[in-house]
């Protein structure tokens, strides 16, 4: 049967049932979306390097058999790791391989059973004269596996990341199974004048090549991700993703949205009353642009980016005034009942001089309370609402909604953002994140919206000094956290959980009161978490802020939100379990007034690996764009901006961080094709017509 693009996976040779449900986990139901699942690296099959001729330090790809089984077996060292020792042989020699955590191999190898190994040759530390490898991928042959007709040896062997059960060994079978089947005329919708003048190869030709690529392509252009065939597969994924942003850009611009009066004495004179300090000129030009967006026509669509820290909040409460006083309302979304109750305590210490009615809404008030804010609310006399998802709620309703302000807009779903929209007509947006984002990721991610970035931190703010103490110094750091609560300053205290487990973690609860007792027993201890009651939430966090509470033992719920210039040191035990975005949200609830702050990370100085590199990375620099920038290297997109559900673009064969170049020409190429508006309407007709399923997901992806 000649396979085709919209093939069910459980038709393909290989497949059946029970593959075809744990393929369909990974959202892999077709052809199509099989052959979108790229391999991740590439091995050189075709030249296998003698064991007798490894290099030390060099990586080798070794054809070789298990052997005697008497030299292969698992040993334990301390701390119970199991390695397993395994000796393999070809004709040349002899070499000894181990594999870390590798009680699973014991009694699955087989003396004389062929394999393939890849990994770096090493001296082995125990045997000075002796090679080894640790750790190396390793693929299993059967018997009748011969370089002249394998998928395993004889040519440049693909490497799929497993599913599970479903082996790569196993995904490189189905794969070549399906590709010998392929139907020869792939419809390619990617427009003929972009093919020619990049020189693209068709469609077809990109899959086969970049799943089974000819003997005579370079290893190093597929390990980067630069052969012909996978920049066409990866400029194409930009491509549509950025036309499908172009298009709902301009569809927003067509959009009758409501014209602000900005220039105004009236309205000038409001913003003075407002603003508690001289504004730095990133947020007077901020402000400009965002003013410049609110006297269009068209809805503004603009993203305010700024490291903690930074005066966004200020900038977004000037916008707010500004549409309030054009006689419209506001709705300022926040993802957490603690942030939301800041940036409503914030609002309304801020537009007190003005007179506006701010009000706060939240699922965990009481059912009198917000039967009385909404009623105000519909009634036109609540002029700001913040809230939490609470606000996208069909009972709340507004009068006169101008302008949408979304904080942390990363933690809400595409969906939950247009259903706060929707409560207006054609109201402006203003989407706010402290999670600094290269523009690369912007672009994408944002990639329908304007983007400010205030650059700049306000006057008098101190940078936050940061160091690593190990456990075994814990007494000197509560020593140094008395001495700065002696001189009227107050301290957060974080651990990873809120009550004792298995991880042999410490937890908040539990510290909460070894603290109290022993270490301040003469200072007033709170403790702050996720699972307390709103009420006893607020309580405790105006405690603080009063400074009524010296020390606020707490978890991450602080990550956001909590203002309290008066805090001067923050201690973050098992520093090492927090990632390096976390570590540097937490850091920035100090350091918000005009006093030296310190913030100490505590883990053992053995520690290795990622946790290692957050952790001195952290001492090393307090740049909010720097420390995104590594964040993203070790974890992606993906996890940067939490789980996939939130709406993020999720590409199959493009990464944005490893692929700005291309990404950049195919925003320009998008562009330009987008405003030539019945070309692009052409160009969308042929994509749904190549395949309905391409057509819905680049369409109009997920931004929103």
């Amino acid at each position: 049967m000649v396979g085709t693009l919209g093939t069910p996976v459980k038709y393909l040779k290989g497949v059946g049932p029970q593959r075809a449900a744990l393929l369909l986990e990974r959202g892999i139901t077709t052809l199509a979306d099989l052959l979108a699942y790229l391999p991740f690296r590439y091995e050189d099959r075709l030249c296998f390097t003698p064991i007798a001729e490894m290099i030390p330090g060099q990586f080798h790809t070794v054809l070789a058999e298990v052997g005697s089984s008497g030299g292969n077996t698992v040993r334990f060292r301390r701390g119970r790791t199991p390695i397993f020792h395994l000796t393999v042989k070809d004709k040349s020699g002899s070499l000894h391989v181990r594999f870390f955590h590798g009680g699973y191999l014991e009694g699955r190898l087989k003396e004389g059973q062929p394999l393939v190994l890849y990994g770096k040759a090493e001296v082995d530390p125990y045997r000075p004269g002796r090679l080894e490898m640790v750790n190396p991928q390793m693929e299993l042959l059967s018997s009748g596996d011969r370089p002249a007709d394998s998928t395993e040896v004889g040519r440049i062997v693909p490497v799929y990341e497993a599913m599970g059960p479903i082996s790569s060994r196993m995904l490189r079978r189905i794969v070549h199974s399906a590709l010998a089947n392929f139907e020869p005329n792939v419809p390619d919708p990617l427009p003929a004048e972009l093919r020619e003048r990049f020189r693209f190869p068709t469609r077809r030709e990109a899959l086969m090549y970049a799943h089974f690529p000819p003997k005579d392509e370079r290893l190093e252009s597929l390990n980067s991700f630069r052969s012909p065939a996978q920049v066409r597969l990866i400029f194409e994924e930009f491509f549509y993703y950025q036309l499908a942003l172009a298009l709902r850009r301009q569809q927003g611009h067509r959009q009758a949205g409501i014209a602000m009066l900005v220039r105004e004495d009236g309205i000038r004179q409001a913003l003075k009353r407002i603003l508690p300090f001289k504004p730095t000129a990133a947020q007077k030009r901020v402000l400009a642009e965002i003013a410049a967006d609110l006297e269009r026509s068209d809805p503004m669509h603009r993203l305010l980016e700024g490291d903690v820290g930074s005066g966004k909040t200020i900038v977004a409460l000037e916008a707010a005034t500004i549409v309030i006083e054009n006689g419209y309302q506001v709705a300022l979304m926040a993802p957490t009942e603690i942030l939301a109750a800041q940036h409503y305590l914030s609002a309304r210490r801020v537009l007190q001089g003005g007179g506006y009615q701010v009000d706060l809404l939240t699922s965990g008030q009481k059912r009198s309370e917000r039967e009385a804010i909404l009623a105000r609310l519909e009634g036109g006399e609540t002029q700001i609402l913040v809230g939490t998802h609470a606000l996208i709620e069909e009972a709340v309703k507004f009068e006169r909604l101008g302008l949408v302000i979304v904080d942390e807009q990363h933690r809400f779903g595409v969906l939950q953002r247009k259903r706060l929209i929707e409560k207006g007509r054609s109201p402006h947006l203003l989407v706010m994140t402290a999670t600094p984002i290269p523009r690369t990721l912007a672009l994408t991610l944002y990639g329908d919206l304007d983007l400010s970035v205030i650059d700049e931190m306000p006057p008098g703010r101190m940078p936050v000094a940061t160091r690593w103490t190990p456990d075994s110094q814990l007494a000197g750091v509560w020593e140094f956290v008395r001495r700065e609560i002696a001189r009227g300053r107050q301290a957060f205290v974080l651990y990873p959980v809120i009550e004792e487990s298995k991880q042999e973690v410490k937890a908040a609860t539990a510290e909460y009161h070894r603290l109290a007792k022993e270490a301040f027993p003469h200072m007033r201890v709170g403790l702050l978490h996720g699972r307390l009651k709103t009420e006893e939430k607020d309580q405790v966090m105006d405690l603080f802020r009063r400074g009524e509470i010296h020390i606020l033992v707490a978890t991450t719920v602080i990550e956001v939100g909590l203002d309290v210039p008066n805090a001067t040191v923050m201690v973050i035990e098992h520093a090492d379990r927090f990632g390096l975005a976390q570590l540097h949200q937490l850091r920035g609830r100090i350091g918000r007034g005009s006093q030296k702050s310190y913030c100490i990370l505590v883990a053992p100085t053995g520690v290795g690996g990622e946790a290692r590199e957050r952790i001195e990375t952290m001492v090393a620099t307090s740049n909010g764009f720097e420390i995104a920038e590594r964040d993203l290297k070790q974890r992606g997109p993906g996890e940067f901006f939490g789980t996939r559900q939130h709406g993020d673009a999720a590409f199959s064969f493009a990464q944005p961080l490893r692929d700005h170049e291309l990404l950049e020409l195919a925003r320009r190429e998008a562009l330009a094709l987008a405003a030539n508006p019945g070309r692009a309407d052409e160009v969308v007709r042929r994509l749904e017509a190549a395949s309905p399923a391409w057509q819905k997901r680049y369409q109009l992806a997920s931004v929103g």
